[in-house]
């Protein structure tokens, strides 16, 4: 495994603006940066050309790689992937199209779908239609994403956090029955805690299809931060010999961000030297 190229999530810059994230991350020694958009806009239809054009500008000017996009369902009303109602899928197929037009538009190639309200099958739902339907959905928006040159990654969530996509062994199935090269994993620390499975076999499990990372920990902090097996961790992305960006994400607020993203850094540094 090359040295990794590591990344870091704008939502935990609470109040900042996209530029000042944008030098804080770059001054820090971060390469990439990801973006949820409903830190921008309610809805990323509302975001303008001229503010995708300035995205992409500004976050190059930093030196920094537009890694794509997170959170991509978040708050958004009226969109559910596994609804009974058909109106609803088809809004939300449209949506997600929508996403991908934005995530090119910066200069991404990543969506992460993690989602998990947006997700999650509803009471009452077959799970074996909620499943048909997302293949659909998935089906043909990785081939519209695939126009775009953009990768539609799924993610693994925590039980508690969905009851859609919990496991590596269930998103993998999905990859394959989806069928696309557009169509593929993203595994995130937090998540895989949550699970009796050691990180780095969930990881090599994964392999094949893995094509982003989110580096966390247990406690939702940044790496290192709580208990997670970082020795894992690298063992396991090592083992595959994984070539993508490792964004941090830290799923709680912090009162000093640049302090948090400097240290998650510091961190995932000791780790991959060390390990």
């Amino acid at each position: 495994m090359s040295t990794p190229r590591f990344a870091v999530c704008n939502e935990i810059f609470e109040g900042w603006s996209l530029k000042q994230i944008f030098e804080c991350a770059s001054r820090i020694g971060y390469e990439g940066i990801e973006i949820a958009p409903y830190t921008i806009a309610e809805r990323v239809t509302d975001i303008s050309r001229k503010t995708r054009e300035a995205i992409r500008e500004e976050a190059g000017s930093f030196g920094l790689d537009v890694i794509g996009i997170h959170w991509v369902l978040r708050g958004v009303r009226g969109v559910h992937l596994t609804s009974p109602d058909r109106i609803v899928r088809e809004r939300t197929e449209a949506y997600l199209r929508a996403l991908i037009d934005f995530c090119s538009d910066i200069g991404g190639r990543i969506i992460v779908l993690g989602s998990p309200h947006q997700r999650s099958i509803p009471e009452g739902v077959d799970p074996k239609d909620a499943w048909r339907w997302a293949v659909e959905i998935f089906k043909r928006c990785s081939m519209y994403a695939e126009q775009h040159n953009v990768y539609i990654c799924i993610e693994p969530l925590r039980r508690e956090m969905t009851n859609f996509i919990n496991t590596v062994d269930e998103a993998v199935w999905l990859i394959e029955e989806v069928s696309s090269p557009n169509f593929r994993l993203i595994l995130d620390v937090y998540a895989m805690t949550g699970t009796n499975e050691p990180i780095d076999r969930q990881i090599e499990k994964g392999g094949a299809y893995l094509m982003h990372f989110h580096a966390n920990d247990d406690n939702m902090g940044g790496p290192g931060f709580g208990s997670a097996d970082y020795k894992a961790v690298v063992r396991g992305l090592r083992s595959i010999g994984f070539k993508g960006y490792i964004s941090v994400e830290i799923l709680r607020r912090e009162e000093n961000p640049a302090w948090a993203i400097k240290m998650s850094l510091e961190n995932l540094k000791k780790f991959f030297r060390e390990y």
